[in-house]
């Protein structure tokens, strides 16, 4: 294959599909894969009816765990030489395969990043009380070697992570790897003509929708090995990201299609990584050379009696002596840095009032950005 099939689902065999994409061709990896829950017949309710679980043909076709770590190791491979050196791949697995997976991965020069615990608000009780409620998945968040420098919409993270006490008023906490997240259900949950959930390990789109907005950018590859209800690419779909699916099941596919004609672009900060996005760099001489500060005027160190002035070469003069801003700061501070944020510290008199520089800085960001839209 000599091009990539965007935006395409591709039915077959994952293991022989992936050897037709290039190497070093995808910047994100998702994998549902199968569990290998290793059930033996049914498992019933307390009141008597079957509890469909993952009964799935797919997830039962493994003579044992040695034939599991060989066909996973077969499309780790695969992944591991599809994945670019910058790109990230997400795998998720509940206790029975993830700590196989996790090995294998390692084994094949995988990095990790972190695990994630999908800890489900609502998860399927354990019906007859002979162990603890299974209430989590596992995540492996890994590059493709140590020296990646894979994508990490850090500051979106923290956008998302809107569990936290006083977000609405403002308040952006670091996203940890403990997410609540229900399972998926109601309206989102796809079902065959029969009303029956059509596949018994979909994901919700909540879960997807983190993974893909930190550890990609729009107009990224998506690869998922293992499609299913097509829920990555849905996703995907919405935060303006490529995607590739590969499933075998035509059932799941043309449900799939049909879920991915009512999905729609969300041009929304979240999609475009916004909140990553860093501000443009500001001297004071660029400062200076705008009009927004001008040469001689008095700095004043915010809550102390000390004053600079400002000089022709964006320094400050203090006692006679030249300094660059942030390092008088420290100094006047008796900071234990060499060197103190000085935007955050001057401060420069406009009218009646002493504002601090960063004010400046950033009205002078604001000028420079309505000057380039126009």
């Amino acid at each position: 294959m000599n091009t990539l099939p965007i935006n395409q689902i591709l039915q077959g065999n994952s293991l022989e599909l992936l050897q037709t994409i290039p190497d070093s061709s995808i910047d994100l990896i998702f994998a549902d894969p199968p569990y290998f829950m290793r059930t033996e017949g049914k498992l019933q309710r307390p009141e008597g009816n079957d509890f469909s679980g993952c009964d799935d043909v797919w997830d039962n076709v493994f003579a044992d765990n040695a034939d599991y770590v060989h066909f996973s190791r077969l499309w780790l491979e695969q992944c591991h030489r599809i994945l670019k050196p910058n790109g990230s791949m997400w795998v998720i697995g509940a206790m029975q395969c993830i700590y196989s997976l996790g090995a294998i991965m390692q084994e094949l020069g995988f990095w990790f990043i972190n695990d994630v615990i999908w800890h489900k608000s609502n998860p399927t009780p354990n019906f007859h009380g002979t162990r603890l409620n299974n209430a989590h998945e596992t995540l492996i968040w890994a590059t493709k070697d140590k020296k990646s420098k894979y994508t990490f919409n850090y500051k979106t993270a923290k956008e998302l992570n809107c569990e936290i006490v006083n977000f609405e008023n403002g308040e952006r906490k670091q996203l940890g790897s403990v997410w609540r997240i229900p399972v998926c259900s109601g309206n989102e949950r796809l079902k065959d003509s029969s009303g029956k959930k059509l596949h018994n390990t979909q994901k919700p789109e909540s879960l997807l929708y983190r993974i893909i907005a930190i550890s990609s950018q729009m107009g990224d590859i998506v690869l998922d090995p293992f499609g299913g209800t097509m829920t990555t690419a849905a996703v995907a779909k919405r935060l303006g990201r490529n995607y590739i699916m590969l499933e075998r099941d035509l059932r799941y596919i043309q449900y799939g299609k049909r879920r991915l004609d009512s999905v729609c672009f969300d041009n929304s900060p979240i999609a475009k990584a916004e909140f990553d996005k860093k501000p443009l760099k500001v001297s004071l001489n660029q400062m200076i050379m705008a009009g927004f500060l001008h040469i001689g005027e008095p700095f004043y160190l915010k809550n102390t009696p000390f004053w600079a002035s400002l000089t022709n070469m964006g320094k400050l003069e203090f006692e006679g002596q030249i300094y660059d801003m942030h390092a008088l700061a420290a100094l006047l501070k008796q900071a234990r840095a060499e060197r103190l944020n000085g935007f955050m510290y001057w401060e420069v008199k406009r009218g009646d009032s002493q504002i601090l520089l960063n004010n400046i800085r950033e009205q002078y960001r604001s000028s420079f950005e309505i000057y380039s839209k126009g």
